[in-house]
């Protein structure tokens, strides 16, 4: 599934990527201390980069604790909002020259559609069978690739645009934290979002677009992005882009068994430090090993 950048020829880099959207918990802290030794062991760089798409809910708070709480825990990269580097900005949110130019290159190959399907029209989509979220029935999908030959759309605002998957096909990757993945475009997700209505580039495109144009190597992240990772997979084709290496780790779950969330404020570093733990009792609840 598309091209892999090779490892013998290219450096190790490896990122974290958190959101500004909530304080982070233990289950970021186990996720990002996994990113960091692999690229330590790799010989490799760690990038930092601060993903604030959401207008509505990211928040320069949250974005300055996140900062500080993986400062606290140990963490250390070599490029990122704070550190500069080659390939910045390291905000999402002042990249949006990259991802309107990754939108214009998708529309002109006809992998993308407007949709303008209502909130409404998709609370009433039936869920998925693996009940993690809802799959898009085709309602707007044109019968064969849309091309906006009259150049309407000069700018993506102002309708959903959705990827046009190729149904049927089963995207194969091989994961080296929990194995070889498969999954069926349309039964496993349908046609997505690549950005919203009120202009705002959705997060399969963003990733993508950043991963390419900052040369990461490896992907290390939670395993409930694994559906996440065959879209972006898709994309990439279409772009020709390379695709890099994967590791998913395994999610924390409260004693409930949930997955843990930024809900979860309890369990937030920001919690567990108030209440005196250090770096090192945190990282061994979270099921590390220094």
């Amino acid at each position: 599934m598309g091209k892999r950048i090779d490892r013998e020829m290219a450096a190790y880099r490896g990122r974290v990527a958190p959101s500004p959207t909530g304080l982070l918990h233990l289950g970021h802290a186990r996720t990002f201390w996994i990113a960091q030794r692999r690229a330590l062991a790799a010989g490799g760089a760690l990038i930092l980069r601060n993903e604030d798409l959401d207008p509505h809910r990211s928040r320069p708070q949250f974005a300055e604790a996140m900062l500080e709480d993986m400062r606290w825990l140990g963490l250390r990269w070599q490029e990122g909002p704070d550190a500069g580097g080659p390939f910045g900005p390291y905000t999402q949110s002042q990249r949006r020259p990259v991802y309107l130019q990754t939108w214009r290159q998708l529309l002109a190959a006809g992998w993308l559609y407007p949709c303008r399907c209502s909130r409404k029209d998709l609370a009433q989509i039936a869920q998925a069978p693996h009940g993690e979220e809802a799959i898009y029935p085709g309602i707007c999908r044109p019968p064969e690739p849309f091309f906006d030959d009259s150049t309407a759309f000069a700018s993506p605002a102002g309708v959903n645009w959705r990827f046009r998957v190729p149904l049927g096909e089963v995207v194969v990757f091989e994961d080296s934290g929990v194995g070889t993945q498969r999954f069926a475009a349309g039964e496993d997700f349908g046609d997505f979002l690549v950005w919203r209505r009120d202009d705002v580039p959705a997060y399969q495109l963003a990733v993508v677009a950043d991963d390419a144009a900052m040369q990461i190597t490896e992907v290390v992240r939670g395993a409930d992005l694994l559906r996440s990772t065959a879209r972006q997979l898709l994309i990439a084709r279409a772009l020709g882009l390379p695709s890099p290496a994967w590791h998913h780790c395994e999610l924390l779950r409260d004693a409930r068994g949930e997955r843990l969330a930024k809900r979860h404020d309890a369990l937030s570093l920001r919690e567990l430090r108030r209440q005196g733990m250090s770096p090192q009792q945190v990282r061994r609840l979270a099921g590390l090993h220094d």
